[in-house]
């Protein structure tokens, strides 16, 4: 940045040949333009001597003009990219809002990705029934086939339901995406509210060991299936959950969090959101699940996927490396767990994935209206980009005609302090003289 006070010099200038010890000093910038020592200079005398103090004058005031003009625009430019970063971030919270996670209009696919139409609540319900032997399967199968069974049994009423089954998802490849990540046993993990529905779902005898007749194991063989190993079991009243705030207006409660930036202080380039927003969740489930009154988002899905930011492409999320702390996937099969840790080779074929979420709850009441504020948005950001555009022309143009000054001003000091030099040296014989 240029700044008027940052280039100064004292220029020494004798107030006339009698009086050589009495100086005056003046503070002048370096950089005005076409200056040059005027012929008649070279007479000698104290108006001349004069006429460099006034001029210096001059000089220092059009100097300082120069760089508040340079410091102006410099301001402008900082002022518009904050309105561009606010447009940016506005629209894409928009665009999360609508289900769309994709700028293009088209999502990509990842290599070796295998083609299939998007898994309704009922597939991803026999997906998970076909796990006979655990937690999920049975929960699922009593649901479905012994639905007043279930009803009468006071332990699972304090169950949610599992993982899989919690949320939905408008883009299939974005639902394998997202399932992979969590991986087939944390998408089978079983949801309580609190830690009295977990206690109930396993009981153990005096010596420690598991009461089979009791519990999820109990009603596992009273329905045909014999719990086999370990289950997860989710807790939401003792997890952490987001403290944030939610995006205003959103029917989904989605949480406002802070958008990754650069080093130069922009968004990364192909960043679509964050994987905690781009979950959708029945409306029985958005409040008050918990007794401090937290919903699933902000406790379950802010617990499984943090931060987690999603991205167009590998390159996109690659580049974001410096600014991805909670792990990055992207739509063409790029996922990172942690950082400093990597997910490379083929994309798995997941079976099990979040369902996707039917066309009337996936659209906000205020649908044509939010793309209507889209369109808006991008346009008023056109013009902020116009805008910094010719701010930076008059920036450069400004510091081009500085620097100009600068080099001309030096030769002015230069050629003002050869002049004082010599009106010394002609001073001194007549001090030396005998009378």
């Amino acid at each position: 940045m240029y700044h008027a006070n940052d280039m100064q010099l004292a220029i020494r200038i004798p107030t006339s040949p009698a009086a050589q010890d009495s100086t005056q000093y003046m503070q002048v910038d370096q950089g005005d333009k076409s200056l040059v020592v005027r012929n008649d200079m070279q007479n000698g005398g104290f108006p001349h001597a004069e006429y460099i103090i006034n001029y210096s004058k001059k000089l220092e005031e059009d100097l300082q003009t120069f760089g508040m003009k340079i410091k102006q625009h410099e301001d402008n430019i900082k002022f518009l990219k904050t309105q561009k970063n606010k447009f940016d971030e506005s629209i894409l919270d928009l665009q999360v809002v609508l289900g769309k996670y994709h700028s293009s209009g088209t999502t990509p696919v990842a290599e070796n990705e295998v083609h299939s139409h998007p898994q309704s609540d009922e597939e991803t319900m026999e997906q998970i029934m076909r796990q006979e032997n655990s937690a999920a399967g049975i929960l699922c199968k009593l649901s479905t086939h012994h639905a007043i069974q279930a009803y009468n049994l006071m332990f699972t009423k304090d169950v949610l339901g599992i993982v899989a089954r919690l949320g939905k998802v408008d883009d299939d490849n974005l639902s394998r995406l997202l399932s992979e990540y969590l991986g087939m046993q944390t998408m089978l993990t079983v949801v309580c509210r609190t830690y009295d529905g977990v206690k109930a779902l396993e009981t153990y005898d005096r010596e420690g060991c598991i009461n089979k007749s009791s519990g999820l194991h109990g009603l596992g063989a009273s329905i045909g299936r014999i719990l086999d190993g370990r289950f997860i079991v989710i807790c939401l009243e003792h997890l952490r959950p987001y403290a944030g705030g939610f995006i205003a207006n959103d029917p989904q409660r989605r949480l406002d969090l802070l958008k990754p930036r650069l080093p130069n202080g922009e968004c990364p380039p192909g960043f679509l959101g964050f994987a905690v927003n781009m979950i959708n969740i029945d409306s029985t489930h958005l409040f008050c699940l918990t007794a401090n009154g937290y919903g699933l988002r902000e406790t379950l899905f802010y617990s499984l996927f943090s931060r987690l930011q999603v991205y167009k492409t590998r390159a996109d999320m690659l580049q974001a490396l410096p600014c991805i702390s909670d792990g990055a996937l992207s739509l063409d099969g790029g996922i990172i767990k942690a950082t400093g840790v990597f997910c490379l080779g083929n994309q798995e074929d997941v079976q099990l994935r979040f369902p996707k979420a039917s066309v009337k709850s996936s659209l906000p009441e205020n649908y044509i209206e939010s793309e209507r504020q889209i369109k808006e948005l991008k346009w008023k950001k056109e013009k902020v980009i116009e805008d910094i555009k010719r701010e930076q022309a008059l920036l450069d143009n400004s510091k081009l005609s500085f620097d100009r000054k600068k080099a001309e001003f030096l030769k002015f000091l230069a050629e003002s302090s050869s002049y004082a030099a010599q009106q010394q040296l002609s001073a001194k014989p007549e001090r030396l003289t005998p009378r």
